[in-house]
């Protein structure tokens, strides 16, 4: 094996390492503990929003009239180590040949804290905004519509940091194999969001996961359908 390829291995070993680390951490973790992602995520959804929120010790950062929470399943660590994985070993893989800098993997996970933040603000201020909606007007219920909402912003989100990346690279072979690289994302989604909890026995819960896990499934699929139309949209425009 040659030094370069002992990097790759390497840096993949680390950057699995961190993501289990901080996976590992927030599995324990309570409120308490996440202000590190939750203080700056409420911080903009004040100045978004305009609504002060306050801390309340052991239950997280509560409007005025304390009808809204922010608690520790609103602090998308699961999204910042999806985030950080796709950054990191896209770029690992991307740069295979001349090995990737190990300072582009303090960036990488710089980003993607940092894009967790405005994930964060995004999703809360449109949960804050939905709630003007009357419940149960629809086909779904107000649980479920949170639920829709917080799938398509993290998910959205993630796609368009595989995108920035650089994976899908430019030239005419690369752009071909570019529907198949949609899998990277996908399943590191599909892994943390779904795969760790069934193997700690989230399945346990019954109708509850399955529920979850249906909507963690297809919403994704969907909102890849239009990228993957933009995506043989180019490649026409390109090859004409």
């Amino acid at each position: 094996m040659t030094g370069k390829n002992w990097k790759t291995l390497l840096q993949v070993l680390l950057v699995i390492l961190l993501a289990a680390g901080v996976k590992y951490q927030y599995s324990s973790a309570n409120v308490d503990h996440l202000g590190w992602v939750l203080a700056p995520s409420t911080w903009a959804v004040e100045a978004v929003t305009g609504i002060d929120f306050y801390y309340e010790n052991h239950s997280g950062y509560l409007n005025p009239d304390r009808t809204f929470l922010i608690a520790a399943s609103c602090s998308g660590v699961n999204f910042l180590v999806t985030a950080f994985l796709v950054l990191s070993i896209g770029a690992i893989w991307r740069k295979r040949e001349e090995g990737a800098s190990w300072r582009s993997l303090i960036l990488y996970a710089a980003l993607a804290y940092a894009t967790t933040i405005v994930a964060n603000t995004v999703r809360i201020s449109t949960a804050l905004r939905l709630r003007e909606v009357p419940a149960e007007t629809g086909l779904f219920s107000d649980a479920q519509v949170h639920r829709l909402e917080g799938i398509a912003v993290y998910f959205g989100f993630l796609l368009l940091l595989f995108w920035l990346s650089g994976i899908g690279e430019s030239s005419d072979r690369n752009r071909s194999r570019s529907h198949g690289r949609l899998a990277i994302p996908l399943l590191l989604y599909y892994s943390m969001t779904l795969g760790i909890p069934f193997a700690n026995g989230a399945y346990l819960q019954g109708f509850i996961f399955w529920e979850h896990a249906a909507f963690v499934v297809i919403t994704p699929l969907l909102m890849i359908l239009p990228f993957l139309a933009a995506r043989r949209l180019t490649t026409k425009i390109f090859a004409w």
